[in-house]
């Protein structure tokens, strides 16, 4: 949960390893909304396979969305057992 809104990652894990990442659930209630996470999301995919783990780079002006997805993926990971 961020203040606007709930954003909810998913993971594919192929032989210990993160082969993909794709948010089911990001706010997007407003243009403003659309804009940032139209561009901060597809970074912070490919951030997470990239880095194999939530220690990813926060987009500017995407904190709140960064917040959330971190969270998320890092719950993710620990589902995975990775």
């Amino acid at each position: 949960m961020t203040r606007y809104g709930n954003v909810q990652v998913q993971i594919t894990v192929k032989d210990g390893n993160i082969t993909a990442a794709d948010v089911l659930q990001v706010p997007m209630s407003d243009r403003h909304d659309e804009m940032i996470n139209s561009m901060a999301v597809p970074v912070y995919n490919q951030e997470a396979v990239s880095a194999q783990s939530a220690q990813i780079d926060v987009v500017s002006g995407a904190t709140y969305t960064w917040q959330g997805y971190t969270q998320s993926l890092q719950s993710a990971i620990d589902q995975a057992h990775l």
